[in-house]
């Protein structure tokens, strides 16, 4: 039994455009064709083959592959596991990085939600005990303001593992223009070197505390009431120093600096 293409169109659910598509791409190759006027036929088999096309392109089969499948079906049925397998492969693989995107893209969400919302804010120096915890750090030497690159990076290699708020830490005990000592840093659940970061322990102690409302431009007015309390209170200041970013520019929305919220820490002895 023999059928026009127009009525195979039909029985098969391909468009005319289409079945001529894949008569020129070699795929579905019709049983006859008119050497006179040109028209296609197509038989039972034809029929098969456009219903394992139909099948394999809802699988996201490109043509290509189609073909190489077709091909391998003239060998060995193993050789058509394989490339179904290897299909299978690819599509898992999409769908964990879409999971993953997914996951990223929520946690933007929530991050950005919380720069949206109004904190607790306590704006009193006070003294504390910091805890010793497991930080990703990437030390750098450069100025201050490159401290945003590097925050970037440890965020991106951590990812999911993050477990805090972001901090940096400042290994001089004064201020420098263009070869500060500092490293940008996230608390992480667990995790190993990678290139340009290192994970240890930060090792915790009694510090003097000031959360800081206001542009980074201004810290400086905030390092001097922590440092003024700590002259006054006979301590002696242990460095790194901290900065921990409670609330600051989002990944897309800058936000108001008005708003950022950064609390100093530095560590002190009697």
């Amino acid at each position: 039994m023999r059928f026009s293409i127009g009525e195979f169109s039909r029985i098969t659910a391909l468009s005319v455009k289409t079945l001529r598509r894949y008569h020129e791409k070699g795929i579905l190759v019709p049983v006859d064709v008119d050497p006179s006027s040109g028209y296609r036929y197509y038989d039972e088999e034809n029929f098969h083959r456009a219903r394992a096309i139909r099948t394999l392109r809802e699988f996201d089969f490109s043509l290509s592959e189609i073909s190489s499948l077709f091909d391998a079906c003239d060998e060995k049925k193993t050789d058509v596991l394989g490339e179904l397998q290897r299909k299978l492969g690819e599509v898992e693989q999409t769908i964990d990085r879409y999971k993953e995107i997914s996951r990223s893209i929520a946690s933007l969400i929530e991050k950005e939600k919380e720069n949206e919302m109004d904190q607790p804010q306590q704006f009193e120096i006070e003294e504390k005990q910091l805890d010793t915890i497991l930080i990703a750090g990437h030390r750098m030497t450069g100025r201050y303001e490159d401290v945003g690159r590097g925050l970037a990076l440890v965020c991106r290699k951590m990812g999911r593992q993050i477990n805090g708020k972001p901090l940096t830490l400042y290994h001089d005990g004064e201020y420098k223009e263009d070869d500060a000592d500092f490293e940008a840093c996230v608390p992480v659940r667990k995790g190993k070197d990678a290139e340009g970061i290192a994970v240890r322990e930060l090792t915790g102690g009694r510090c003097v505390s000031l959360i800081h409302k206001g542009p980074y431009e201004t810290l400086h007015e905030s390092y001097r009431k922590v440092f003024g309390y700590i002259n006054e209170k006979g301590y002696t200041s242990l460095v790194p120093s901290r900065e921990i970013y409670l609330k600051g520019p989002g990944m897309i929305f800058k936000g108001n600096p008005n708003n950022y919220l950064t609390e100093i820490q530095v560590l002190i002895e009697n």
